[in-house]
């Protein structure tokens, strides 16, 4: 379990595989600011409705400079469906084995009705131009946090 990123902090650079197959780096974007959220799972109430939320933000977010990148354990098959079944226009990647969502401090030690169990941590790191850290918020909420983030960045 690594430790939570900090504001300044280098992003941890990633290659994985979005909904298609395709490989998509973290250095892909670099001169655009970047909105990476990681979550649990594919097809899940909450997480659908976060994917939405960005998804129906993302002309705003884009034209203000910052690329959404969601990410999930999930494998790019499920990843294809979430995003076929929901209409969903934000790039989703796939961490099977955990390794980015560890790198960012968004997969570790979470309790849920008094039990203490490993997983995903609802997670987003809005990432600089320059590869930095710009915000890390952990265990946000999936119902309006998109609209905090937008608030947040003053777009």
């Amino acid at each position: 379990m690594s430790e939570r990123l900090q504001p300044g902090d280098v992003a941890p650079a990633f290659t994985l595989p979005d909904a298609d197959g395709n490989e998509v780096s973290l250095a892909d974007h670099k001169g655009r600011k970047v909105i990476v959220y990681f979550y649990p799972a594919a097809l899940t109430p909450g997480c659908t409705k976060q994917a939405c939320d960005f998804t129906d933000n993302l002309d705003l977010l884009a034209g203000a400079g910052y690329d959404v990148l969601g990410i999930s354990p999930d494998q790019p098959e499920k990843l294809a469906k979430f995003r076929d079944t929901e209409s969903l226009k934000v790039t989703l990647l796939a961490d099977p084995d955990k390794s980015v969502l560890d790198a960012y401090g968004a997969y570790g030690e979470k309790k849920n009705y008094g039990k203490t169990y490993l997983g995903v941590i609802r997670s987003t790191i809005v990432v600089d131009e320059d590869g930095k850290v710009e915000k890390a918020l952990y265990n946000v909420r999936a119902t309006g946090h998109v609209a905090k983030i937008i608030k947040d960045l003053g777009i």
